[in-house]
């Protein structure tokens, strides 16, 4: 893991700027404006990133070489996308044999401003709608702020445990009229890889795998909540739908003698249209919740926490909308972590169950 010092050095003798918000808690939170991300998150007095980040923002020479390059530069963190995916990112739809990260929208060119309590991006883009052959004129806006530890009023349960926390609030515009293709804002978490995710849920659902092969022994479906052990050395991916999801997911790991919890809190909408769909199936729309198991040579390996929001043009009759999310994140003992998943999951942890990343 990259300290905060030594990752904003370097990013910035890369020649990209950063900035740094605290919180009354004394967490801080990396924001890297290239790519509009919160790139790092740090308890106070912890120079350990909750967040997973590239390896070659380890050092200056490195992230200069990531930044310069023509392919799509994944700098890790929390970015934000659009989807349906199919119809964004696959030039030749519905052929998927060419898959391209539209360079308007990641890295962008985010506008920043802001001060010591907030920081705030906006994006400006044009983006192809390749199902009906359509550009779509957007503007993306973040407000990143701190966040309160939502444990901070419970007797005894924050004790212990350091936490690092964030409030997102993204805005999505059509600027030029409705347009034909529906498009939501996609949100990606990205954390160390070989821990578990969990997802509470409604009632008992199957999740959909959108694709990879998700071994059987990491996949668990219970009563109110659906455990995903991401361990495997290769992709996949898994999607809940609205009408299922609670409107928090969790990711717990070991991280050397410590444990941690990374809760995401967002607002669920099953009458809004949940644009994004598996491949090949447009007409099975719905999914608000993602996870994804991804193990690359290129990047290395990390877990996604993905979430959508409800989307606006095509036959919504919407041209605008808001969201609102937080991030909390914990770090102590194992029993303290398990008490803050009963309190903020209603979810049971088992130190054999929970994950090995390190």
């Amino acid at each position: 893991m990259h300290g905060l010092e030594r990752l904003a050095k370097a990013i910035m003798n890369a020649g990209k700027p950063v900035r740094v918000l605290s919180g009354p808690d004394g967490a801080r939170i990396l924001i890297l404006p290239h790519g509009g991300r919160v790139l790092g998150l740090f308890a106070r007095g912890s120079d350990d990133n909750f967040l997973w980040t590239n390896p070659s923002l380890g050092g200056a020479k490195s992230a200069r070489a990531l930044f310069r390059s023509d392919e799509w530069r994944n700098t890790g963190g929390d970015r934000t996308w659009l989807s349906p995916e199919a119809e964004l990112f696959f030039p030749g739809f519905p052929d998927r044999t060419e898959y391209r990260q539209p360079r308007q929208l990641d890295p962008g060119a985010y506008r920043c401003a802001g001060g010591e309590r907030s920081v705030r991006l906006v994006n400006d883009l044009e983006v192809v709608g390749f199902r009906r052959k359509e550009r779509i004129r957007l503007r993306i806006t973040k407000e990143i702020l701190p966040a309160e530890n939502p444990l901070r009023f419970e007797p005894g349960r924050a004790g212990g445990l350091a936490f690092g926390g964030y409030t997102l609030r993204s805005t999505l515009e059509q600027r030029s009229g409705a347009s034909r293709t529906a498009v939501g804002l996609w949100h990606l978490l990205q954390l160390p890889h070989g821990g578990e995710m969990l997802i509470p849920t409604y009632s008992r659902t199957r999740p959909r795998v959108y694709f990879g092969r998700v071994p059987a022994e990491e996949l668990a479906v219970e009563d109110g909540l659906v455990r995903y052990r991401m361990r495997s050395a290769w992709t996949h991916k898994i999607g809940i739908r609205a009408v299922a999801t609670s409107g928090r997911v969790g990711y717990v790991c070991r991280s050397g003698r410590q444990w941690r919890l990374v809760v995401r809190s967002f607002r669920v909408d099953p009458g809004g249209l949940y644009a994004d769909y598996p491949p090949g199936k447009p007409e099975e729309v719905g999914y608000a919740v993602q996870a994804c198991s991804v193990c690359e040579c290129a990047l290395g390996a990390f877990s996604e926490l993905e979430y959508h929001v409800p989307a606006i043009g095509g036959n919504t009759g919407l041209v605008r909308c808001e969201d609102v999310s937080e991030v909390w994140a914990f770090e102590g003992r194992f029993s303290a972590i398990r008490g803050a998943a009963r309190l903020l999951l209603g979810a049971s942890l088992r130190p054999g169950g929970a994950g090995g990343a390190g």
